[in-house]
Protein backbone atom coordinates (compact mmCIF):
# COMPACT_ATOMS: atom_id res chain seq x y z
CA UNK A 1 0.00 0.00 0.00
CA UNK A 2 1.40 3.37 -0.95
CA UNK A 3 1.82 6.22 1.86
CA UNK A 4 0.58 8.98 -0.91
CA UNK A 5 -2.73 6.76 -1.27
CA UNK A 6 -3.61 6.02 2.50
CA UNK A 7 -6.31 8.51 3.04
CA UNK A 8 -7.97 6.79 -0.23
CA UNK A 9 -7.29 3.19 0.77
CA UNK A 10 -9.24 3.78 4.08
CA UNK A 11 -12.34 5.19 1.94
CA UNK A 12 -12.12 2.50 0.19
CA UNK A 13 -11.46 -0.11 2.54
CA UNK A 14 -14.29 0.87 5.34
CA UNK A 15 -14.51 -1.70 7.78
CA UNK A 16 -12.72 -4.55 5.92
CA UNK A 17 -8.69 -4.81 6.70
CA UNK A 18 -6.81 -5.11 3.56
CA UNK A 19 -5.72 -8.77 4.21
CA UNK A 20 -9.29 -9.87 4.23
CA UNK A 21 -9.90 -7.83 0.97
CA UNK A 22 -11.86 -10.55 -1.62
CA UNK A 23 -12.68 -9.44 -5.80
CA UNK A 24 -13.68 -11.70 -7.90
CA UNK A 25 -13.15 -11.80 -12.18
CA UNK A 26 -16.39 -13.52 -13.01
CA UNK A 27 -16.68 -13.97 -17.06
CA UNK A 28 -19.22 -15.96 -18.90
CA UNK A 29 -17.70 -18.78 -21.33
CA UNK A 30 -18.96 -17.71 -24.55
CA UNK A 31 -17.21 -16.19 -27.78
CA UNK A 32 -13.35 -15.14 -27.51
CA UNK A 33 -11.58 -13.12 -24.72
CA UNK A 34 -12.86 -9.53 -25.04
CA UNK A 35 -10.35 -6.91 -24.10
CA UNK A 36 -12.99 -5.07 -21.85
CA UNK A 37 -13.45 -7.97 -19.73
CA UNK A 38 -9.73 -8.57 -19.62
CA UNK A 39 -9.44 -5.10 -18.45
CA UNK A 40 -12.04 -5.45 -15.60
CA UNK A 41 -9.97 -8.52 -14.51
CA UNK A 42 -6.72 -6.27 -14.47
CA UNK A 43 -8.46 -3.78 -12.44
CA UNK A 44 -9.53 -6.46 -10.16
CA UNK A 45 -6.05 -8.21 -10.22
CA UNK A 46 -4.33 -4.85 -9.32
CA UNK A 47 -7.20 -3.83 -6.79
CA UNK A 48 -6.40 -7.45 -4.71
CA UNK A 49 -2.44 -7.06 -4.95
CA UNK A 50 -2.02 -3.51 -3.72
CA UNK A 51 -4.38 -4.57 -0.34
CA UNK A 52 -2.42 -7.96 -0.65
CA UNK A 53 -6.01 -9.73 -0.41
CA UNK A 54 -7.41 -12.08 -2.85
CA UNK A 55 -8.10 -12.76 -6.41
CA UNK A 56 -10.93 -15.06 -7.25
CA UNK A 57 -11.43 -16.23 -10.63
CA UNK A 58 -15.54 -17.32 -11.10
CA UNK A 59 -16.97 -18.72 -14.03
CA UNK A 60 -21.30 -17.84 -14.62
CA UNK A 61 -22.21 -20.72 -17.06
CA UNK A 62 -25.82 -20.47 -16.18
CA UNK A 63 -26.47 -19.90 -19.54
CA UNK A 64 -26.18 -23.03 -21.77
CA UNK A 65 -27.28 -22.16 -24.77
CA UNK A 66 -24.80 -19.50 -25.07
CA UNK A 67 -21.87 -20.91 -22.77
CA UNK A 68 -19.37 -23.68 -24.27
CA UNK A 69 -16.66 -25.25 -22.96
CA UNK A 70 -14.18 -23.90 -25.48
CA UNK A 71 -14.79 -20.30 -24.43
CA UNK A 72 -13.65 -21.55 -20.86
CA UNK A 73 -10.73 -23.04 -22.23
CA UNK A 74 -9.77 -20.28 -24.21
CA UNK A 75 -10.25 -17.76 -21.32
CA UNK A 76 -8.09 -19.69 -18.98
CA UNK A 77 -5.57 -20.11 -21.70
CA UNK A 78 -6.01 -16.39 -22.52
CA UNK A 79 -5.49 -14.85 -18.80
CA UNK A 80 -2.29 -17.67 -18.14
CA UNK A 81 -0.86 -16.06 -21.20
CA UNK A 82 -1.20 -12.61 -19.76
CA UNK A 83 0.32 -13.63 -16.16
CA UNK A 84 -2.77 -13.22 -14.46
CA UNK A 85 -2.59 -14.72 -11.37
CA UNK A 86 -5.17 -16.27 -9.23
CA UNK A 87 -5.91 -17.52 -6.23
CA UNK A 88 -9.10 -19.32 -6.04
CA UNK A 89 -10.78 -20.84 -9.04
CA UNK A 90 -12.01 -23.86 -10.83
CA UNK A 91 -8.43 -24.70 -12.13
CA UNK A 92 -7.22 -24.70 -8.92
CA UNK A 93 -10.15 -24.73 -6.22
CA UNK A 94 -10.48 -23.15 -3.15
CA UNK A 95 -12.09 -22.81 0.36
CA UNK A 96 -15.66 -21.71 -1.50
CA UNK A 97 -15.79 -24.39 -4.77
CA UNK A 98 -16.82 -25.64 -6.84
CA UNK A 99 -16.10 -22.05 -8.70
CA UNK A 100 -18.45 -22.95 -11.67
CA UNK A 101 -21.80 -21.93 -11.17
CA UNK A 102 -23.23 -24.55 -13.48
CA UNK A 103 -22.20 -27.06 -10.37
CA UNK A 104 -23.66 -24.88 -7.85
CA UNK A 105 -27.31 -25.13 -8.22
CA UNK A 106 -28.03 -26.67 -5.08
CA UNK A 107 -26.47 -24.00 -3.32
CA UNK A 108 -29.22 -21.47 -5.36
CA UNK A 109 -32.22 -24.01 -4.91
CA UNK A 110 -31.67 -23.43 -1.11
CA UNK A 111 -30.80 -19.95 -1.02
CA UNK A 112 -34.46 -19.02 -2.78
CA UNK A 113 -36.06 -21.86 -0.46
CA UNK A 114 -34.94 -19.65 2.22
CA UNK A 115 -35.91 -16.01 0.52
CA UNK A 116 -39.44 -17.85 0.08
CA UNK A 117 -40.18 -19.07 3.23
CA UNK A 118 -39.47 -15.77 5.13
CA UNK A 119 -41.46 -13.58 3.02
CA UNK A 120 -38.16 -11.86 1.27
CA UNK A 121 -39.43 -13.71 -2.15
CA UNK A 122 -42.84 -14.90 -3.35
CA UNK A 123 -44.40 -16.54 -6.05
CA UNK A 124 -45.86 -14.62 -9.36
CA UNK A 125 -48.06 -16.16 -11.27
CA UNK A 126 -48.75 -13.39 -13.85
CA UNK A 127 -47.97 -15.02 -17.88
CA UNK A 128 -46.06 -13.22 -19.99
CA UNK A 129 -49.47 -12.23 -22.04
CA UNK A 130 -50.43 -10.28 -18.38
CA UNK A 131 -47.60 -8.72 -18.13
CA UNK A 132 -47.54 -7.14 -21.44
CA UNK A 133 -51.17 -5.93 -21.75
CA UNK A 134 -50.13 -4.27 -17.79
CA UNK A 135 -47.01 -2.79 -19.13
CA UNK A 136 -48.76 -1.56 -22.30
CA UNK A 137 -51.30 0.07 -20.09
CA UNK A 138 -49.18 1.87 -17.74
CA UNK A 139 -47.15 3.01 -20.41
CA UNK A 140 -50.01 4.75 -22.03
CA UNK A 141 -51.26 6.36 -18.54
CA UNK A 142 -47.11 8.01 -18.06
CA UNK A 143 -46.45 5.70 -15.77
CA UNK A 144 -43.35 3.54 -14.52
CA UNK A 145 -44.21 -0.34 -16.38
CA UNK A 146 -41.92 -2.66 -14.66
CA UNK A 147 -43.68 -5.16 -12.62
CA UNK A 148 -46.85 -3.55 -10.56
CA UNK A 149 -46.84 -5.96 -7.61
CA UNK A 150 -49.88 -7.92 -8.63
CA UNK A 151 -49.08 -11.00 -6.62
CA UNK A 152 -47.10 -9.22 -3.72
CA UNK A 153 -49.85 -10.06 -1.53
CA UNK A 154 -51.93 -13.14 -2.92
CA UNK A 155 -54.44 -15.08 -0.67
CA UNK A 156 -54.05 -18.61 -0.21
CA UNK A 157 -57.53 -18.98 -2.14
CA UNK A 158 -56.10 -17.25 -5.40
CA UNK A 159 -53.00 -19.10 -4.74
CA UNK A 160 -55.12 -22.36 -5.37
CA UNK A 161 -56.93 -21.18 -8.21
CA UNK A 162 -53.45 -20.17 -10.26
CA UNK A 163 -52.29 -23.84 -9.62
CA UNK A 164 -55.68 -25.30 -10.60
CA UNK A 165 -55.36 -23.36 -13.85
CA UNK A 166 -51.55 -25.35 -14.37
CA UNK A 167 -49.87 -21.96 -13.51
CA UNK A 168 -45.86 -22.42 -12.88
CA UNK A 169 -44.92 -19.61 -10.86
CA UNK A 170 -42.02 -17.65 -11.16
CA UNK A 171 -39.76 -16.71 -7.96
CA UNK A 172 -39.76 -12.90 -7.55
CA UNK A 173 -37.33 -10.53 -4.84
CA UNK A 174 -39.46 -8.34 -2.76
CA UNK A 175 -38.18 -5.02 -3.12
CA UNK A 176 -38.40 -2.26 -0.39
CA UNK A 177 -40.85 0.58 -0.36
CA UNK A 178 -37.39 2.99 -0.13
CA UNK A 179 -35.28 4.72 -1.86
CA UNK A 180 -31.79 2.69 -2.27
CA UNK A 181 -28.53 4.77 -2.07
CA UNK A 182 -25.03 3.51 -2.20
CA UNK A 183 -21.60 4.91 -2.62
CA UNK A 184 -19.77 3.51 -5.88
CA UNK A 185 -16.00 3.32 -5.72
CA UNK A 186 -15.84 5.49 -9.14
CA UNK A 187 -18.90 7.67 -9.56
CA UNK A 188 -19.50 8.91 -5.99
CA UNK A 189 -23.48 8.82 -4.14
CA UNK A 190 -25.98 6.85 -5.95
CA UNK A 191 -29.76 6.88 -5.34
CA UNK A 192 -32.24 5.08 -6.86
CA UNK A 193 -36.00 6.44 -6.54
CA UNK A 194 -38.21 3.28 -5.28
CA UNK A 195 -40.85 3.82 -7.79
CA UNK A 196 -38.12 2.41 -9.93
CA UNK A 197 -37.70 -0.46 -7.57
CA UNK A 198 -39.45 -3.54 -9.35
CA UNK A 199 -39.92 -6.83 -7.93
CA UNK A 200 -37.25 -8.64 -10.04
CA UNK A 201 -37.27 -12.63 -11.07
CA UNK A 202 -35.05 -14.58 -9.35
CA UNK A 203 -35.99 -18.41 -10.45
CA UNK A 204 -37.90 -18.91 -13.95
CA UNK A 205 -40.98 -21.28 -13.39
CA UNK A 206 -38.62 -23.98 -14.21
CA UNK A 207 -37.04 -23.92 -11.53
CA UNK A 208 -33.27 -22.20 -13.29
CA UNK A 209 -31.83 -19.54 -10.72
CA UNK A 210 -31.34 -16.07 -12.95
CA UNK A 211 -28.25 -14.36 -13.07
CA UNK A 212 -29.77 -11.54 -10.53
CA UNK A 213 -29.96 -14.46 -8.12
CA UNK A 214 -27.13 -16.36 -8.41
CA UNK A 215 -24.22 -13.73 -8.59
CA UNK A 216 -24.46 -11.96 -5.58
CA UNK A 217 -25.54 -15.20 -3.86
CA UNK A 218 -22.04 -16.22 -5.19
CA UNK A 219 -20.75 -13.10 -3.20
CA UNK A 220 -22.27 -13.29 -0.53
CA UNK A 221 -21.25 -17.30 0.11
CA UNK A 222 -17.85 -16.39 -1.04
CA UNK A 223 -17.27 -13.71 1.12
CA UNK A 224 -16.41 -11.19 -1.90
CA UNK A 225 -16.07 -7.63 0.00
CA UNK A 226 -15.28 -5.20 -3.37
CA UNK A 227 -17.23 -5.68 -6.81
CA UNK A 228 -15.33 -4.17 -9.59
CA UNK A 229 -17.45 -4.39 -12.93
CA UNK A 230 -18.34 -2.68 -16.24
CA UNK A 231 -20.71 0.64 -15.86
CA UNK A 232 -23.20 -1.21 -18.16
CA UNK A 233 -23.77 -3.36 -14.99
CA UNK A 234 -24.82 -0.55 -12.77
CA UNK A 235 -28.42 -0.28 -13.46
CA UNK A 236 -28.59 -4.03 -11.48
CA UNK A 237 -26.20 -2.74 -8.32
CA UNK A 238 -29.38 -1.65 -6.12
CA UNK A 239 -31.05 -4.89 -7.10
CA UNK A 240 -28.34 -6.46 -6.14
CA UNK A 241 -27.42 -4.52 -2.99
CA UNK A 242 -31.23 -5.20 -1.39
CA UNK A 243 -30.48 -9.02 -2.25
CA UNK A 244 -27.37 -9.08 -0.31
CA UNK A 245 -29.15 -7.31 2.83
CA UNK A 246 -31.71 -10.31 2.40
CA UNK A 247 -29.15 -12.64 2.22
CA UNK A 248 -27.56 -11.49 5.50
CA UNK A 249 -30.75 -10.79 7.35
CA UNK A 250 -31.78 -14.69 6.60
CA UNK A 251 -28.21 -16.33 7.74
CA UNK A 252 -26.82 -16.42 4.40
CA UNK A 253 -23.89 -14.58 4.87
CA UNK A 254 -22.62 -12.16 7.42
CA UNK A 255 -20.31 -8.87 7.50
CA UNK A 256 -20.48 -5.73 5.66
CA UNK A 257 -22.54 -5.37 2.14
CA UNK A 258 -19.41 -5.60 -0.89
CA UNK A 259 -18.83 -1.83 -2.20
CA UNK A 260 -19.57 -1.60 -5.55
CA UNK A 261 -17.23 0.28 -8.58
CA UNK A 262 -18.46 0.30 -11.93
CA UNK A 263 -15.66 0.54 -14.57
CA UNK A 264 -15.82 2.84 -17.78
CA UNK A 265 -16.87 1.15 -20.74
CA UNK A 266 -14.41 0.50 -23.52
CA UNK A 267 -15.24 1.78 -27.17
CA UNK A 268 -14.28 1.92 -30.76
CA UNK A 269 -14.77 4.47 -33.35
CA UNK A 270 -17.29 6.72 -32.64
CA UNK A 271 -17.51 6.03 -29.07
CA UNK A 272 -19.33 2.68 -30.06
CA UNK A 273 -19.10 0.25 -27.23
CA UNK A 274 -16.99 -2.76 -27.94
CA UNK A 275 -18.55 -5.82 -28.21
CA UNK A 276 -17.98 -9.69 -28.83
CA UNK A 277 -18.76 -9.26 -31.98
CA UNK A 278 -16.21 -6.67 -33.55
CA UNK A 279 -13.55 -7.90 -34.52
CA UNK A 280 -10.67 -5.72 -32.84
CA UNK A 281 -12.50 -6.29 -29.47
CA UNK A 282 -10.55 -10.01 -29.42
CA UNK A 283 -7.87 -10.49 -27.60
CA UNK A 284 -6.88 -13.47 -30.25
CA UNK A 285 -6.83 -10.39 -32.75
CA UNK A 286 -3.80 -8.85 -30.39
CA UNK A 287 -2.08 -12.17 -29.56
CA UNK A 288 -1.71 -13.01 -33.13
CA UNK A 289 -0.27 -9.74 -34.54
CA UNK A 290 1.88 -10.02 -31.71
CA UNK A 291 1.68 -8.17 -28.66
CA UNK A 292 3.27 -8.80 -25.64
CA UNK A 293 1.63 -9.38 -22.37
CA UNK A 294 2.97 -6.98 -20.80
CA UNK A 295 2.68 -4.21 -23.96
CA UNK A 296 -0.85 -5.29 -23.88
CA UNK A 297 -1.70 -4.95 -20.11
CA UNK A 298 -0.14 -1.58 -19.69
CA UNK A 299 -2.34 -0.20 -22.59
CA UNK A 300 -5.24 -1.73 -20.96
CA UNK A 301 -4.31 -0.13 -17.97
CA UNK A 302 -4.87 3.11 -19.32
CA UNK A 303 -8.38 2.58 -20.57
CA UNK A 304 -9.79 4.44 -17.52
CA UNK A 305 -6.71 4.72 -15.02
CA UNK A 306 -3.05 6.56 -15.06
CA UNK A 307 -0.45 5.91 -12.36
CA UNK A 308 0.53 9.50 -12.15
CA UNK A 309 3.69 11.22 -12.91
CA UNK A 310 2.95 11.46 -16.67
CA UNK A 311 4.03 7.95 -17.07
CA UNK A 312 2.40 5.50 -19.52
CA UNK A 313 4.51 2.95 -19.56
CA UNK A 314 5.20 0.30 -16.26
CA UNK A 315 4.66 -2.90 -15.03
CA UNK A 316 2.37 -5.02 -13.48
CA UNK A 317 4.20 -4.73 -10.18
CA UNK A 318 4.25 -0.70 -10.61
CA UNK A 319 0.35 -0.89 -11.27
CA UNK A 320 -0.01 -2.68 -8.54
CA UNK A 321 1.87 -0.53 -5.83
CA UNK A 322 0.00 2.84 -7.38
CA UNK A 323 -3.18 1.39 -8.16
CA UNK A 324 -6.91 3.47 -6.54
CA UNK A 325 -9.42 2.62 -7.52
CA UNK A 326 -11.28 5.96 -7.07
CA UNK A 327 -8.72 7.49 -9.72
CA UNK A 328 -10.56 5.11 -12.08
CA UNK A 329 -12.05 8.13 -14.76
CA UNK A 330 -16.03 7.19 -14.76
CA UNK A 331 -15.74 8.46 -18.61
CA UNK A 332 -16.09 6.00 -21.44
CA UNK A 333 -12.87 4.93 -22.70
CA UNK A 334 -11.90 4.50 -26.56
CA UNK A 335 -9.24 2.01 -27.54
CA UNK A 336 -6.82 3.30 -29.33
CA UNK A 337 -4.49 0.92 -31.67
CA UNK A 338 -1.90 3.63 -32.99
CA UNK A 339 -1.54 3.89 -28.72
CA UNK A 340 -1.47 0.34 -28.22
CA UNK A 341 1.02 -0.39 -30.55
CA UNK A 342 3.43 2.55 -29.36
CA UNK A 343 3.31 1.19 -25.76
CA UNK A 344 3.75 -2.12 -27.41
CA UNK A 345 6.86 -0.87 -29.36
CA UNK A 346 8.43 0.36 -26.13
CA UNK A 347 8.40 -3.04 -23.98
CA UNK A 348 9.91 -4.70 -27.54
CA UNK A 349 12.66 -2.58 -26.73
CA UNK A 350 12.87 -3.07 -22.80
CA UNK A 351 13.52 -7.09 -23.66
CA UNK A 352 16.59 -8.71 -23.86
CA UNK A 353 17.82 -9.38 -27.78
CA UNK A 354 18.18 -13.37 -26.89
CA UNK A 355 14.57 -13.02 -25.15
CA UNK A 356 13.14 -11.17 -28.22
CA UNK A 357 14.54 -13.75 -30.64
CA UNK A 358 13.40 -16.41 -28.89
CA UNK A 359 9.55 -14.84 -28.80
CA UNK A 360 9.63 -14.10 -32.18
CA UNK A 361 10.34 -17.77 -33.21
CA UNK A 362 6.57 -18.75 -33.28
CA UNK A 363 5.21 -16.12 -35.59
CA UNK A 364 8.16 -16.86 -38.09
CA UNK A 365 7.41 -20.50 -37.71
CA UNK A 366 3.50 -19.88 -38.38
CA UNK A 367 4.62 -17.98 -41.62
CA UNK A 368 6.78 -20.77 -42.85
CA UNK A 369 10.27 -19.08 -42.83
CA UNK A 370 11.23 -21.24 -39.69
CA UNK A 371 11.14 -24.54 -39.12
CA UNK A 372 10.22 -26.76 -36.50
CA UNK A 373 11.91 -27.32 -34.88
CA UNK A 374 14.79 -24.35 -35.59
CA UNK A 375 18.22 -25.38 -36.41
CA UNK A 376 21.06 -24.71 -34.64
CA UNK A 377 22.91 -22.42 -37.63
CA UNK A 378 19.13 -20.74 -38.11
CA UNK A 379 18.46 -19.73 -34.28
CA UNK A 380 22.45 -18.30 -34.34
CA UNK A 381 21.44 -16.17 -37.77
CA UNK A 382 17.85 -14.60 -35.88
CA UNK A 383 19.80 -13.62 -32.39
CA UNK A 384 22.33 -11.67 -34.67
CA UNK A 385 19.30 -9.92 -36.54
CA UNK A 386 17.34 -9.23 -33.33
CA UNK A 387 19.34 -5.84 -32.77
CA UNK A 388 18.67 -4.72 -36.46
CA UNK A 389 14.74 -4.59 -36.28
CA UNK A 390 14.45 -4.05 -32.35
CA UNK A 391 14.41 -0.19 -32.53
CA UNK A 392 11.61 -0.48 -35.13
CA UNK A 393 9.33 -3.10 -34.29
CA UNK A 394 5.95 -2.39 -32.73
CA UNK A 395 4.73 -6.11 -32.46
CA UNK A 396 6.07 -9.54 -33.29
CA UNK A 397 4.55 -10.37 -36.77
CA UNK A 398 6.26 -8.03 -38.02
CA UNK A 399 9.80 -9.83 -37.62
CA UNK A 400 8.18 -12.11 -40.82
CA UNK A 401 8.49 -9.27 -43.27
CA UNK A 402 11.43 -7.39 -41.69
CA UNK A 403 13.90 -10.97 -41.03
CA UNK A 404 12.16 -13.63 -43.86
CA UNK A 405 14.67 -12.40 -46.52
CA UNK A 406 17.55 -13.91 -44.13
CA UNK A 407 16.03 -17.53 -44.08
CA UNK A 408 14.74 -17.52 -47.71
CA UNK A 409 17.08 -20.88 -49.06
CA UNK A 410 16.54 -19.44 -52.55
CA UNK A 411 15.62 -16.69 -54.17
CA UNK A 412 13.91 -14.15 -52.00
CA UNK A 413 10.17 -13.19 -52.94
CA UNK A 414 9.67 -9.60 -53.89
CA UNK A 415 6.84 -7.00 -53.06
CA UNK A 416 5.50 -6.05 -56.51
CA UNK A 417 5.08 -2.73 -55.87
CA UNK A 418 8.78 -2.45 -54.53
CA UNK A 419 10.17 -4.00 -57.74
CA UNK A 420 7.59 -1.80 -60.58
CA UNK A 421 8.72 1.44 -58.27
CA UNK A 422 12.33 0.62 -57.53
CA UNK A 423 14.11 -2.11 -60.11
CA UNK A 424 13.32 -1.05 -63.38
CA UNK A 425 15.68 0.07 -66.50
CA UNK A 426 17.57 2.68 -64.44
CA UNK A 427 18.19 0.13 -61.62
CA UNK A 428 20.27 -2.22 -63.95
CA UNK A 429 23.68 0.45 -63.66
CA UNK A 430 23.36 0.33 -60.36
CA UNK A 431 23.05 -3.16 -59.42
CA UNK A 432 25.51 -4.24 -61.85
CA UNK A 433 27.93 -1.63 -60.15
CA UNK A 434 27.28 -3.04 -56.74
CA UNK A 435 27.07 -6.70 -57.82
CA UNK A 436 30.93 -5.87 -58.85
CA UNK A 437 32.07 -4.11 -56.26
CA UNK A 438 31.24 -6.62 -54.10
CA UNK A 439 32.05 -9.93 -55.45
CA UNK A 440 35.95 -8.31 -54.84
CA UNK A 441 35.64 -7.89 -51.12
CA UNK A 442 37.28 -10.51 -49.16
CA UNK A 443 36.62 -9.36 -45.96
CA UNK A 444 32.50 -9.36 -45.71
CA UNK A 445 31.62 -7.14 -42.88
CA UNK A 446 29.83 -4.46 -42.64
CA UNK A 447 32.06 -1.46 -43.03
CA UNK A 448 33.58 -3.27 -46.00
CA UNK A 449 30.09 -4.07 -47.34
CA UNK A 450 29.71 0.19 -46.74
CA UNK A 451 32.59 1.50 -47.68
CA UNK A 452 32.39 -0.58 -51.37
CA UNK A 453 28.91 0.41 -52.05
CA UNK A 454 29.46 4.21 -51.14
CA UNK A 455 32.31 3.94 -53.44
CA UNK A 456 30.76 2.40 -56.43
CA UNK A 457 27.29 4.15 -56.05
CA UNK A 458 27.61 7.21 -54.65
CA UNK A 459 31.24 8.48 -55.53
CA UNK A 460 32.08 6.82 -58.46
CA UNK A 461 28.57 6.83 -60.46
CA UNK A 462 27.09 10.17 -58.55
CA UNK A 463 23.94 9.12 -57.08
CA UNK A 464 22.03 10.14 -53.98
CA UNK A 465 21.93 7.14 -51.14
CA UNK A 466 18.52 7.13 -51.95
CA UNK A 467 19.12 5.71 -55.33
CA UNK A 468 22.11 3.97 -54.96
CA UNK A 469 21.28 1.92 -52.15
CA UNK A 470 17.15 1.11 -52.55
CA UNK A 471 17.38 -1.10 -56.03
CA UNK A 472 19.90 -3.13 -53.94
CA UNK A 473 18.11 -3.34 -50.72
CA UNK A 474 15.19 -4.27 -53.20
CA UNK A 475 17.42 -7.09 -54.81
CA UNK A 476 18.34 -8.86 -51.62
CA UNK A 477 15.21 -8.07 -49.07
CA UNK A 478 12.43 -8.16 -51.99
CA UNK A 479 10.84 -4.67 -49.59
CA UNK A 480 11.24 -1.49 -49.99
CA UNK A 481 12.35 -1.11 -46.05
CA UNK A 482 14.04 -3.13 -44.36
CA UNK A 483 16.76 -3.45 -41.42
CA UNK A 484 19.75 -1.72 -42.11
CA UNK A 485 21.44 -2.40 -45.10
CA UNK A 486 24.77 -3.09 -44.68
CA UNK A 487 24.55 -5.01 -41.57
CA UNK A 488 21.66 -7.15 -43.15
CA UNK A 489 24.38 -8.15 -46.29
CA UNK A 490 26.99 -8.90 -43.52
CA UNK A 491 24.46 -11.44 -42.15
CA UNK A 492 23.13 -12.92 -45.72
CA UNK A 493 26.94 -13.93 -46.71
CA UNK A 494 28.41 -13.00 -49.80
CA UNK A 495 27.46 -15.96 -51.57
CA UNK A 496 23.31 -15.55 -51.15
CA UNK A 497 23.84 -11.72 -51.64
CA UNK A 498 25.77 -12.06 -54.98
CA UNK A 499 23.20 -14.52 -55.98
CA UNK A 500 20.08 -12.17 -55.71
CA UNK A 501 21.59 -9.28 -56.98
CA UNK A 502 22.25 -11.74 -59.95
CA UNK A 503 18.29 -12.80 -59.65
CA UNK A 504 17.32 -9.02 -60.01
CA UNK A 505 19.32 -8.12 -62.83
CA UNK A 506 17.88 -11.37 -64.75
CA UNK A 507 14.03 -9.76 -64.32
CA UNK A 508 14.95 -6.38 -65.01
CA UNK A 509 13.39 -4.99 -68.09
CA UNK A 510 15.08 -3.85 -70.85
Amino acid sequence: MTDGAGSSDALVLGDVAPADVRVRYSPSPTGNPHVGVIRTALYNSAFSRHFGGTFVFRIEDTDAARDSEESYEAMLEALRWLGLHWDEGPDIGGPYAPYRQSERHDTYASVAAKLLETGRAYHCYCTPEELDERREAARAAGKPSGYDGKCRTLTAEQVAAYVEEGRQPVLRLRMPDQDVTFVDLIRGEITVDRFNLFDYVIVRANGQPLYPLVNPVDDAVMGITHVLRGEDLLSSTPRQLVLHQALRDIGVASGPLPRFGHLPLVTGEGNRKLSKRDPESSLQLYRDRGFLPEGLLNYLALLGWSIGDDREVFSMDEMAAAFDVTRVNSASARFDLKKAEAINGVWLRRLSPDDLAERMVPYLQAAGVLASPVPAESMELLRAATPLVQERMTVLDEAVGMLGFLFAPGPVAFDEDAVAKVLTADARPVLRAARDRLAEDEKWTTESIEAGLRSALVEELGLKPKHAFGPVRVAVTGRRVSPPLFESLELLGRDRTLARLDAALARLPG
